[in-house]
């Protein structure tokens, strides 16, 4: 077999899933700001759209999140002798 080693793939993977969640929380920082600024500006039929975006995103970042949980402990937590955190 050719290709990194398994502790190396999981770091890529975490590193992926971080990035993914940093990029969904700014999106989600600006859907908050643009429906805000809207809803101030009489614009009150854009409230509901975005609250079910605004879930969609934290369900993909808590997805995410869930992920990195699973790939931290598949890989022992980083720690020296492979132990995970429970």
């Amino acid at each position: 077999m050719s290709g990194p080693p398994p502790v190396s793939r999981g770091l890529t993977a975490l590193d992926g899933a971080i990035s993914l969640i940093a990029i969904l929380l700014v999106v989600q920082m600006w859907l908050l700001t643009a429906t805000l600024e809207a809803f101030l500006g009489g614009h009150h039929e854009v409230a509901v759209p975005a609250a079910i975006l605004s879930g969609l995103l934290f369900a993909a970042s808590f997805g995410l999140y869930r992920f990195i949980l699973v790939i931290d402990r598949a890989g022992g937590g980083g720690r020296p002798g492979g132990q995970g955190t429970s």
